[in-house]
């Protein structure tokens, strides 16, 4: 008998139309090409897909060796297979992305949580085992330089473990710096910072040969494929646009509600998520419950456009 792996999973994103949704951490602004990025998905569609090419293309523009893969969530179970049967130990922070656990779970590793600061997860790290670090942070938004990574990142190396950095928000930090190590797997996605997380499109740094032994064939649709093409011929000009009007407003957001954040979504102390994510909802508006972070007094919310901001703002206000 197969039996399910008791673990509920909770994401960000309304379900339901009519929503000012700022649950889902996202890039508000859509890239121009979009409609004619899907026109060609539409083409593409007639065919399998093999993106090989393309991935050679994202590397030279990376500038680093990468392996694509559907989004963050396709790497995190790639993970699993590769590094989970050998590496049975798996330190995670105590308020973060709660998939690292669930992946974990799935794959009967032992789960320890520690304090989310680099120093403290390196004290809990053993010979061989796993350590996931989202950075910036989800749901916080801190984000840690590879300064203040260096006691984690020796903690790895000394052990030979393993240092899953997941930097799906990277993009949105000022001046962001990622470090570098032989011990350390990058996790990435364009979903979030160009604001299309149906495409399911992420890519990971580190181990190219191992990932791509174990990557499920066709896992970019023509969707997918289509995007690849057009990011690549854009040379992320999308986001030198973008981002500054982003961080022009979180700027704002932080100002006018005492919040603070490296990324693009913040977090604050409501009292009792759940009653008042209900309230907020009756208002139409979608913020995020950070009950499945273990912090159930919180709320997170992204930045999106300055009027929609001036409608968050009024009512956390």
């Amino acid at each position: 008998m197969l039996k399910p792996v008791k673990f509920k999973a909770h994401h960000g994103g309304a379900r339901e139309e009519g929503l000012l949704d700022f649950s889902a951490s996202l890039n508000p602004y859509l890239p121009e090409w979009v409609d004619e990025m899907f026109e060609r998905a539409k083409a593409l569609s007639k065919r399998y897909i093999y993106w090989e090419k393309l991935e050679e293309e994202l590397s030279n523009l990376i500038g680093e060796n990468v392996t694509v893969t559907a989004g963050i969530t396709e790497a995190l179970y790639l993970l699993g297979i590769l590094a989970m049967k050998e590496r049975r130990k798996v330190i995670i922070p105590k308020h973060t992305y709660e998939e690292y656990e669930r992946i974990a779970r799935i794959f009967n590793a032992e789960v320890i949580k520690a304090p989310n600061s680099p120093e403290a997860l390196a004290e809990c790290v053993a010979k061989r085992s796993i350590v996931f670090f989202c950075n910036p942070n989800n749901p916080d938004g801190r984000y840690y330089s590879p300064r203040k990574l260096k006691p984690l990142i020796q903690a790895v190396e000394d052990t030979d473990s393993l240092l899953v950095l997941d930097e799906a928000f990277i993009d949105f930090v000022k001046n962001a710096k990622s470090p570098e190590g032989e011990n350390i797997v990058k996790l990435r996605t364009f979903t979030k910072s160009y604001g299309l997380p149906g495409i399911r499109v992420g890519y990971v740094i580190g181990f190219s040969e191992a990932f791509k032994s174990v990557r499920m064939p066709w896992s970019i649709g023509s969707s997918g494929y289509a995007f690849l093409e057009f990011v690549i011929k854009d040379e992320f000009q999308h986001l030198k646009k973008t981002m500054p009007l982003i961080w022009k407003e979180k700027e704002r957001i932080e100002k006018a509600l005492n919040v603070k954040s490296d990324a693009n979504f913040l977090i604050k102390n409501v009292g009792d998520a759940k009653i008042f994510v209900k309230g907020m909802k009756k208002k139409g508006i979608l913020v995020r419950n950070c009950s499945s972070f273990g912090l159930p007094e919180y709320v997170r919310f992204s930045v999106r456009k300055k009027w929609e901001n001036d409608i968050l703002i009024e009512h956390l206000q």
